[in-house]
């Protein structure tokens, strides 16, 4: 048989895996070579908060979240996970603070900074629609090399960028 080629397009992120660790990623059966990816992807994230009942009226009301979950664990414990309509990626996880130590970090989980990031397709709409509903916006909208940003605060005052990034033309 004679020799062949392959070629392909491949993420600059797998070419750097290959080049630290190949013996991970090439899998070969002695008759040919099969390129091993893994998939992974961030599943939750945990949001602190004091109530479970006014977190979800805020995320739903407010900001127009679905419920996703909320499932009685028992002990005053509830599994809830809210997402914005039309997302398939990351749930918000809210946890209510059991401890002195956890009860501290409500609203404040980043020290001040931007927290999380709603990405949006019309960002006009979404900002009237959220101030229509009473979200208080503590940086007001503004045009950055990225996209359309503007800075508001959940409940707790936790801060969010709402972003409708900006189309990058090749």
């Amino acid at each position: 048989m004679g020799a062949f080629q392959v070629s392909a397009v491949v993420p600059s992120a797998v070419v750097r895996r290959l080049a630290v660790a190949p013996e991970r990623y090439l899998k070969s059966n002695g008759n040919s070579i099969r390129l091993q990816t893994m998939t992974q992807e961030l599943g939750y994230i945990a949001l602190v908060v004091r109530d479970y009942d006014e977190a979800i009226a805020f995320y739903t009301q407010s900001l127009g979240f679905l419920l996703i979950e909320d499932t009685n664990l028992g002990d005053g414990k509830r599994w809830v996970r809210v997402r914005p309509p039309g997302s398939t990626g990351t749930d918000l996880l809210l946890a209510r603070a059991v401890s002195p130590e956890q009860a501290s970090r409500i609203g404040n989980q980043t020290g001040g900074r931007v927290f999380l990031f709603l990405h949006t397709d019309d960002f006009w709409r979404d900002y009237r629609e959220m101030t229509g509903r009473g979200v208080k916006f503590c940086r007001p909208p503004s045009e950055e090399s990225y996209g359309t940003v503007a800075v508001f605060e959940d409940l707790y005052g936790n801060k969010w960028d709402l972003i409708q990034r900006r189309l990058v033309s090749s």
